[in-house]
C-alpha cells in the first residue's frame, strides 16, 4: 500500500502540472471566445487548450482514479465504474458530466473536420471549468485521505 501511494504522489504532481497548464490555456482561450474565423494564432491557442484538457482528463480518469480504487481496494472495472466510485465518494460532482468529459476528449484525439473542432472548441470551453474543479476536488480528496 505504501508503495501505491508513492506512486500517486508522483501523479498528484503530474495532475497538478496539468491543472495550471489547462488553466492558463483556458483563460487565454476564453479571453479570445467563439468565432466564425480565427487567427493562426489564436487556433494555435486553442489547439494547446484542446490538447491540454484532454491530457488533464486522461490524468485524472485513467492515472489518480485508477490509484485512489486500488489503495482503497476497489474492483478495477470499467472507466464508467471509476467515475461513478468517485462521484460515490464525493470526490467529483456528477458523474456523468464527467463521462461527457471522457467522450469529449475521445472527440479531440480523432477530429480533422474544421467546422467540427469549431463545436469541440465551444465545448472545452464549456466544460473545462468543470474539469478544473474536479481536478481540484480530487487533489483536496488525495490530501485529506492520502497524506
Amino acid at each position: 500500500m505504501t508503495n501505491l501511494i508513492i506512486l500517486l504522489s508522483s501523479e498528484i504532481e503530474l495532475l497538478k502540472n496539468a491543472v495550471l497548464l489547462c488553466r492558463y490555456s483556458f483563460n487565454k482561450s476564453r479571453k479570445i471566445g467563439i468565432k466564425q474565423d480565427y487567427t493562426q494564432e489564436e487556433l494555435v491557442e486553442f489547439e494547446a487548450l484542446t490538447g491540454r484538457f484532454a491530457r488533464l482528463s486522461d490524468v485524472l480518469i485513467q492515472k489518480i482514479f485508477r490509484f485512489i480504487d486500488e489503495i482503497e481496494l476497489e474492483s478495477e472495472g470499467t472507466i464508467r465504474d471509476r467515475i461513478n466510485r468517485a462521484e460515490k465518494k464525493g470526490i467529483i460532482k456528477n458523474a456523468e458530466t464527467l463521462v461527457e468529459i471522457r467522450t469529449l476528449r475521445n472527440e479531440i484525439a480523432h477530429e480533422y473536420l474544421p467546422d467540427a473542432i469549431k463545436e469541440i472548441y465551444t465545448e472545452v470551453l464549456n466544460f473545462c471549468p468543470v474539469l478544473l474543479e474536479d481536478s481540484e476536488r480530487t487533489l483536496n480528496y488525495c490530501q485529506k485521505y492520502f497524506k
